[in-house]
């Protein structure tokens, strides 16, 4: 029901796309990017600029490896360059992956990744996550993928917004903003999300329409809160997630306080335990 599971600062929300690898031992040497072979080949000129932009990312790689080994980076293999959207910093095995935007970032940021990628404990971890995040880099825009619009989803969206309305007034002091709020029909385990945008996409609540039909107003009301939740979360500047802060906001509102909630209607719940006697 959330965007993310947990922030760790490996934001595992889609597959980063790595760029060249920087072996600790020599930088020098690291491997190029490989492609399957391909029947049409790019014009010469392009070839010869997507060769120099690899080789510029692994200079930029090797250099901002060094430097945080300077400041006291151990135990790291290789690092990774990476041009994603939402993975800005993970650990994985003795590899670090760092969005691009870093590379020229202040020290005192990269100390913070230096922090990040050798911290004993959570606490030292969060901290260094503070200071990262609060780094702003450039991301590429993505558009959303749009479903086409239903019979009926005018006015269910007319519905929901007014919703979103009222329950902020009565739960939110009228503090949330307004945002955009969308159906969708590919949600297969999700009842809902909250997306927080980005410098380029607006932030917005996507509800599923199978949930609504399915198990009513009031559970959808209930969803719909529980996003509500999270978009306080985004606004007041805490993270986005499941942790003690979402669980006191949510029986603040009245909302279970958990990742997941059981929607299926009370009878068959009673059906269910009783075949299981």
């Amino acid at each position: 029901m959330s965007l993310f599971d947990d922030l760790q600062l490996g934001f595992f929300t889609e597959a980063p796309a790595p760029a060249p690898a920087v072996p600790s031992s020599s930088p020098s040497s690291s491997p190029s990017l490989s492609s399957s072979p391909s029947s049409s080949q790019p014009p010469e000129s392009d070839r010869g600029r997507q060769v120099r932009g690899r080789s510029a990312l692994r200079a930029r790689t090797a250099v901002l490896f060094s430097r945080l080994q300077d400041m006291g980076l151990r135990g790291v293999e290789q690092l990774v360059l990476m041009r994603t959207r939402t993975v800005m910093v993970s650990l994985i095995g003795r590899t670090l992956r760092v969005h691009e935007g870093y590379s020229e970032a202040p020290e005192t940021v990269l100390r913070a990744i230096v922090a990040f990628a050798t911290a004993r404990t959570r606490a030292e971890r969060l901290a260094a996550r503070e200071v990262i995040l609060a780094h702003d880099v450039e991301r590429a825009p993505v558009a959303r993928r749009q479903e086409p619009a239903r019979p009926g989803d005018a006015a269910l969206l007319t519905q929901l917004t007014e919703a979103h309305r009222q329950l902020n007034a009565q739960w939110f002091g009228g503090t949330l903003k307004s945002i955009p709020l969308r159906l969708s029909g590919r949600m297969a385990t999700r009842l809902g999300h909250y997306d927080p945008g980005s410098r380029h996409l607006a932030a917005e609540i996507v509800m599923s329409r199978t949930h609504i039909v399915r198990h009513g107003w009031r559970e959808a009301m209930h969803t719909l809160l529980h996003e509500m939740v999270h978009q306080w979360q985004h606004e007041t500047g805490r993270p986005v997630d499941h942790g003690p802060e979402f669980r006191r906001k949510a029986r603040e509102v009245g909302i279970t306080p958990a990742a997941r909630r059981d929607v299926t209607p009370l009878e068959r719940r009673r059906e269910r335990q009783a075949h299981a006697r």
